[in-house]
């Protein structure tokens, strides 16, 4: 069985793919693809759809995060796989090669996920209040021969103002790692570095085709490592990047008009999801709105698409169309239009705002805060006080990392809605110039790759059979 490299390239796009030589000489020698994503087109809900071959409506990852009724609470960036349904690509290859071996490195859902080899963030929470970098890892000794080898996971260059090459090249070095020292039939990696100044500067900046040149160089050495070990290596994305112009204060809107409430602690503002007859979790471009009364249904719909910047108001039926009309869905599901984007924002005095508004703090915002990628701009000592925050953490005291802007207008680049063009759509590379079934009457009419044909893609390429999933899958040439 030929193993498979599956390379998930973030933001990848053909623009991108114009600063990436070495990237692209594989797209040469093989073949490549728009990829038709789904709605709405964010991490989770991407990448479970690549890796089961499912709708959302099927795997029921409808965002990054949702509201989780029976516990009352938003919830973001949850990390278990039970969370997600349908077999995965791997799990289908072991019903019919039971020796099958699988590896997934930061691809999400990542804790209890069956792979025989899992790496995924897992920072330290220590009792009094700290944060430390660190990776799960499994099997265990793991942890020892990567951190020995390539240092700590650098968690601080993953994600927030400090986000940078490092976390990609440290992701890379470790599948190097487990490709020669492992040799799994198929390895999953997620390399992120793409998200980071194309949602800073915009997608058409500089920064971004720097960004783009400089992956390509990370990357370079795993792809060498890749056709020197006999593996195909397929390249994914889970969406592209395109400009922001329009933040869009969803919340706030919904707060106006009397269905969203707050409640008070140490003088700042609260979500309160229990009382609220509406609010929304934003994710991007699309925002899933919870109605606590089916009667108010029809008046937030209303509200809704009175605000400046909202493209679509989708209830149950309309979500259907989108393969999106899952439980954990809103009541309703907004996209934005073009260049909008939806801020979590509730509070209406930034006096008032939760303590955590102003951190790089994913799992207790309720909702995508792009602006954790940035100091605040307003604050001429933001830098300074974030390393002594660093100096602080190295002495083993307590700190607060406040220096996220609440100011949204800095943000620049932007992702979720469906793409409008050919600039902003992800692609599919493949190495192997051997075009699986499943995809071939699609690249020889130009035509998109669905996401969900991922799965199939894989199998199919491995010389297994795609059929044995076929049933209740997704896939289909539209």
């Amino acid at each position: 069985m030929k193993p498979v490299l599956l390379l998930n390239v973030v933001g990848l796009t053909s623009r991108a793919l114009a600063k990436m030589p070495r990237l692209s000489r594989l797209a040469n020698k093989g073949w490549s693809a728009q990829l038709g994503t789904v709605l709405p087109a964010v991490t989770c809900s991407v990448q479970s759809t690549m890796l089961t071959g499912l709708s959302p409506a099927q795997h029921g990852i409808v965002g990054n995060g949702w509201y989780f009724r029976e516990l009352g609470e938003v919830y973001l960036w949850r990390q278990h796989n039970r969370l997600v349904g349908g077999e995965t690509i791997w799990e289908t290859a072991r019903r019919q090669e039971a020796s099958y071996t699988s590896a997934n490195i930061c691809w999400w859902y990542a804790m209890g996920m069956s792979t025989d080899i899992t790496i995924t963030p897992r920072p330290i929470y220590h009792a009094d209040g700290r944060k430390s970098p660190d990776a799960y890892m499994r099997p265990p000794e793991l942890h020892k021969e990567l951190v020995g080898a390539y240092g700590e996971f650098p968690l601080f260059q993953y994600w927030g103002p400090t986000a940078a090459l490092g976390s990609s090249r440290w992701i890379v070095d470790s599948t190097r790692h487990v490709m020669r020292t492992r040799a799994p039939d198929l390895l999953t990696a997620y390399v992120p570095h793409l998200d980071y100044d194309l949602q800073r500067f915009g997608p058409r900046s500089p920064q971004a085709d720097r960004a783009a040149a400089a992956l390509d160089a990370v990357l370079a050495p795993l792809l060498d490592d890749a056709e020197g070990l006999g593996y195909t290596v397929v390249v994914v994305a889970e969406y592209g990047i395109e400009e922001a112009s329009k933040p869009v204060d969803i919340n706030r809107a919904l707060r106006r008009a009397g269905l969203l409430e707050v409640y008070v602690q140490d003088g700042r503002e609260q979500l309160d999801p229990w009382t609220s007859r509406a609010f929304a979790v934003a994710d991007h471009q699309a925002a899933h709105v919870y109605v606590r009364d089916e009667a108010d249904i029809a008046r937030v719909a209303a509200v809704l698409r009175g605000l400046d910047g909202v493209d679509e108001v989708l209830d149950r039926a309309a979500q259907a169309a989108y393969g999106l009309d899952h439980e954990r869905a809103g009541e309703l599901v907004v996209v934005a239009e073009p260049g909008a984007w939806f801020t979590y924002y509730f509070w209406l005095d930034d006096e008032r705002a939760p303590e955590y508004a102003r951190g790089v703090d994913i799992h207790r915002k309720p909702g995508y805060d792009p602006a954790e990628l940035f100091f605040d701009p307003a604050d001429r000592l933001a830098k300074s006080k974030a390393g002594l925050n660093l100096v602080k953490k190295k002495l083993g005291l307590r700190y607060a990392m406040n220096t996220v802007p609440l100011d949204p207008t800095c943000v620049r680049g932007t992702h979720g809605r469906l793409p409008d063009s050919a600039e902003g759509t992800p692609l599919i590379l493949c190495s192997d110039a051997r075009v699986p079934a499943v995809v071939e009457s699609l690249v020889d009419a130009g035509r998109q790759v669905p996401a969900a044909a991922v799965k199939s893609l894989i199998l199919q390429t491995q010389g297994l059979d795609a059929e044995l999933w076929s049933k209740g899958s997704s896939v289909s040439a539209t």
